[in-house]
């Protein structure tokens, strides 16, 4: 079965609407100026007493710092960005927990390379001067045969993510923008829909 993440969630009952549909885990931006940020100490509060696995999602975080807010959070997973993201990567991954490692996907086959042993490749689309949520998708034919699972983001909504998942062979899906009302503002229909056309 794909396994599903629902990112970008900042209101309680968008999380239970996730669970509700099904998804597998959800993701928390911290990342300053997103319109989908999240304070750390705010996640509790946010997915307590939900069984998905909780990713929190950081931009130019040093490791030590990740850890700080990853514990805030109370999550299991981290997906870290920008400057510092192989670092604490390996932090995280030494500390237990679960690590999505973004790599941006262009006009040519992913380099893994510098994705560290342990963490999940999160493939999204390489677009300058963002770090995921830009609602733009890659050819999905560049993610398969990697060799190992991957997780595929960029552009997904309830009418594509099939293709995407067939094209590309994917372990899993991460979704922020193709199922929201508004940024930040998830639409419980969508949700539902997506996880649907998945499985």
């Amino acid at each position: 079965m794909i396994w599903v993440k629902i990112c970008g969630l900042t209101r309680r009952e968008d999380v239970e609407a996730a669970a509700a549909a099904g998804a597998d885990a959800f993701g928390f931006v911290t990342a300053e100026g997103s319109p989908r940020r999240v304070e750390p100490e705010d996640v509790p509060g946010l997915a307590g007493g939900t069984a998905a696995a909780g990713y929190l999602v950081t931009v130019d975080r040093r490791p030590g710092a990740l850890l700080t807010d990853a514990a805030r959070a109370g999550v299991g997973g981290v997906q870290p960005h920008g400057r510092y993201a192989a670092e604490a990567a390996l932090a995280a991954l030494d500390a237990g927990l679960a690590v999505l490692f973004p790599v941006g996907v262009a006009d040519g086959r992913p380099d893994l390379t510098a994705v560290p042993e342990g963490a999940m490749p999160l493939l999204d689309t390489a677009v300058p001067g963002r770090h995921g949520g830009t609602g733009r998708s890659f050819d999905w034919g560049l993610a398969a045969a990697q060799g190992r699972p991957v997780v595929v983001a960029g552009g997904l909504t309830p009418g594509n993510v099939a293709g995407a998942v067939a094209r590309s062979g994917a372990w899993g899906v991460d979704v922020s923008s193709g199922v929201e009302s508004a940024p930040g503002v998830k639409d419980a229909a969508a949700m539902r829909r997506f996880v649907e056309a998945v499985r």
